[in-house]
Order: structure tokens, then sequence, then C-alpha cells
């Protein structure tokens, strides 16, 4: 527990964090040093200073040798353990590969390479971005750090990041600390990245039989016809030894009605203009989200169509399929006003 009040910790905390990001500027590859490394005793060494003060005042009080000689032994461990710990972590380079995309609501990975050139491995060195709302980092089912026991050379981490809103994401500071070898000091370094992510809106379902005239395959009997627009599905037939498991209607093999292929009269299929006009929501984020699912649905299905928002030139329109299409889509509606 705190033994300063709230009132007076939310603003020393908030010059220390001022303090810390004006010593590393942003960038997407660091190089721990001198100036962005910071040392101090750790819970348990705070202990061990409480040691070394009792055993100094007893000394000189009682004039005892014998026990100002262990002072001093303390001391020397004490400023061994400040120098190795404090080199175990300084002169590790970080660089940031990659950084996902992510549905509001979960969060995005970020890929990190780690690169030491100390001819001696480093280890015990814990990664972690830190999130200011602790009530969504409680909300993870999937661990925030990463403990890299042993780095000699180059590695690979992958570490998650909670978010909350669609838009443009900054990413929290990166906070990398040890307390190798003794446990008694704790060196930590925070790394500020320049590069942001983005989050697309939580995708929400709407009624597509109302608004595209989109049907379940599924829902048909055995060799009936479904004519949508164009007559892109056509039947349904026996499976046959051969053909390609994509277009098994699973539907009807999980009801225990056989195996059954669906045929399209055209393999191209009927192309789909995903409008935010047409979008049933009333509200300005919901709709987005509505056109996030259709985005996401036709892409799996392999239906081509386009994407209109608000600010979208009418004379403009980029027809595509497939998920790398469905991403773009979904990137799009990530940075809508």
């Amino acid at each position: 527990m705190s033994l300063l009040p709230k009132a007076l910790t939310v603003p020393i905390k908030s010059k220390l964090s001022r303090w810390f990001a004006s010593r590393a500027p942003k960038t997407d590859s660091a190089t721990l040093n001198l100036r962005n490394v910071y040392i101090f005793f750790s819970r348990e060494g705070m202990l061990f200073a409480v040691l070394l003060i009792i055993t100094f005042i007893a000394g000189i009080n009682y004039g005892n040798n014998l026990v100002l000689g262990l002072c001093f032994y303390l001391i020397s461990i004490w400023l061994i353990s400040f120098h190795v710990t404090f080199a175990h972590i300084s002169g590790l380079k970080v660089h940031l590969l990659e950084v996902t995309m992510a549905e509001a609501g979960t969060p995005v990975w970020v890929t990190l390479q780690l690169r030491s050139e100390s001819r001696q491995p480093r280890r015990q060195l814990l990664f972690g971005f830190e999130d200011v709302d602790n009530k969504v980092k409680s909300s993870m089912d999937i661990p925030s750090s990463v403990l890299v026991t042993r780095l000699q050379g180059e590695q690979i981490i992958r570490l998650p990041v909670q978010t909350n809103a669609r838009g443009q994401f900054e990413l929290p500071r990166l906070r990398i600390k040890t307390v190798y070898p003794l446990g008694i000091m704790k060196a930590w370094s925070y790394v500020y990245f320049s590069r942001t992510a983005w989050v697309y809106p939580k995708p929400e379902a709407f009624d597509w039989e109302t608004q595209y005239a989109i049907a379940s395959l599924e829902d048909l009997p055995i060799g009936g016809q479904y004519r949508q627009g164009q007559d892109d599905f056509e039947r349904l037939d026996n499976y046959i030894e051969g053909e390609s498991l994509a277009r098994v209607s699973w539907g009807h093999v999980a009801r225990g009605q056989g195996m059954l292929t669906k045929h399209f009269a055209d393999p191209i299929g009927h192309e789909q203009t995903l409008d935010y006009a047409d979008m049933p929501a009333a509200q300005h984020e919901q709709k987005l989200s509505q056109l996030a699912y259709g985005a996401m649905t036709l892409g799996q299905l392999g239906v081509p169509f386009n994407m209109c928002l608000p600010n979208d030139s009418p004379f403009v329109t980029t027809m595509g399929e497939g998920d790398e299409f469905a991403q773009d889509c979904l990137l799009r509606l990530a940075k809508a006003p």
C-alpha cells in the first residue's frame, strides 16, 4: 500500500512518465544504454538495504569490528549485484518487426526482435507492454508479458496489447526489466514505439436476407434450387470423390444427410455492394460494425464485392474478393472518421 495519498501519487506518476518519455524518443529500433536504463532496489532488495543500515549502526555503536566486517562484506555483494544487474540489460537492442490489425476489444499482437551482442547470455528478462487501464488488462485471458530466460544472439517474441475502441491505436510503452542475478537490484527500461496499430470495429450481424437476399445454402432441400440475382447458386448434388472439400455442404453432413456438393452456375458468383447507407443500424459506429461483418462474411465465401463509405467518391469503386480484400476493407473501416 502506498504511503502517499492518492491525490499526490497521480501527479507524481504523471510527472515521472513524462520524464521517462523525454529520455527515450519514439522509435521502432532502440538500444538500451545509460540514458534510458534505470536501476534501484527491488522489493526484496529494500530489506537487504535495511540490513546494511542495521549492521553498520550496530557496528559503530558497539565498536564491533566483526559486525562492521559483515556490513562491508554485504556492501561488496550489493556493489557487485548493482554492476551485474545494470550490465545485464544495458546494450540490449529491440526492433519492432510487425503490428497486427485487430478487432475492437481484442489484443493486437506485436512482434519484436531482440538482439544481444554480448558474449555472455542475458537471463531472466521480462518484456511486457504497460496498460493504463487496469480493468482492460485484467480481462485478458492470455499472458500480457513474456519472460526470456536466456538470450544470446537474436530472438523473436510476440506480445499482446489489449484494445478498446475502433481507430488508430498508439502502442503503450514497452517495459523491460530484470532482477538477475541476486534479486537485490532491479534494472528496467522503457521503449516508446513510433508505429501505430489499426483497430477495426467489432463485427455485428444483421439481417442479410432483408438487405441482400442472401440465404443459407445449408437450409436448402436436397436437389432444391435457390436463385439470387444472377442465379449464382444452382443445385446440390451427391459428393463425388475427388471434388473440392470447400464445396461440400457441411450443414447437411452435420444433420446426417450425407456429403453433398454445392454447384454454382457462374463460378465468379454474384457481385455484392456493401453500402454504408444500406445498413439497418441508426448509429455511425454500429453501421461500421455491420459493414465489418459483411466484409468478413463475403470474404470467407469468396463472393466478389465492393464497399462504399460516406466519404468515398461515387465514381471510384474497387471490386475484390477473398480474405485479403476483406482485410483491406476492415482497414478502411478502422480509418473511417
